[in-house]
């Protein structure tokens, strides 16, 4: 029964909740990576993931921003 639930929710359409926190995972994930290339020397402590699902913006400080 279970797995019927789950096939279902995958073949329907995208909810919106699913839609914005894949993007805040996106965001988030990205930060990351361009902390690590851009300014890993730059001492930075990055927001929990609920942060950048309220706001999906990146949090990386300005002095982090690829040119």
């Amino acid at each position: 029964m279970n797995h019927l639930i789950f096939v279902m929710m995958i073949s329907s359409e995208p909810s919106e909740d699913l839609v914005r926190n894949v993007k805040a995972l996106e965001i988030y994930l990205q930060d990351q990576e361009d902390h690590k290339e851009y300014c890993p020397k730059l001492e930075w402590d990055q927001p929990d993931i609920e942060v950048y699902k309220k706001n999906l913006k990146s949090y990386l400080p300005e002095k982090c921003k690829k040119e």
